[in-house]
């Protein structure tokens, strides 16, 4: 398995930005997919999950952190197995290196620890 994410840049305060995670080499349902974010010094974080729907009909369910709540927007594309993260009004305390997670299983949305599949990380840096 397989998360490659991109869109990852620099921009100014006010911003928008786009990330994306591909998926490969599986063929899994994911219990949830999720974007973490690692400032310089600080531990990695949750920041936003998206929990796939029961049947296709449904809608599907996100979480997000307060930080990032009403600016960034998580989404999912099914059928190619894609993860976005839509990022509006950036701040400079978004600086961060961005990673992409998913899970087979259960547990906490934001811990670490709860999730088994990575991607590699995409550097974002917002300029005031």
């Amino acid at each position: 398995v397989r998360l490659v994410e991109s869109g990852g840049g620099s921009v100014q305060a006010g911003g928008s930005l786009r990330l994306t995670c591909v998926a490969s080499g599986t063929t899994y349902t994911w219990y949830t997919m999720a974007w973490f974010r690692q400032k310089e010094g600080k531990e990695r974080e949750g920041i936003a999950a998206i929990f796939p729907q029961a049947i296709p009909s449904a809608p599907t369910r996100e979480l997000y952190a307060d930080s990032v709540k009403g600016r960034f927007a998580i989404s999912t594309d099914n059928s190619k197995n894609i993860l976005y993260l839509e990022m509006n009004s950036l701040k400079p305390e978004d600086t961060a290196i961005y990673y992409c997670a998913a899970r087979t299983w259960g547990g906490m949305w934001n811990r670490v620890d709860d999730y088994n599949f990575w991607g590699q990380g995409t550097q974002v840096t917002v300029s005031s």
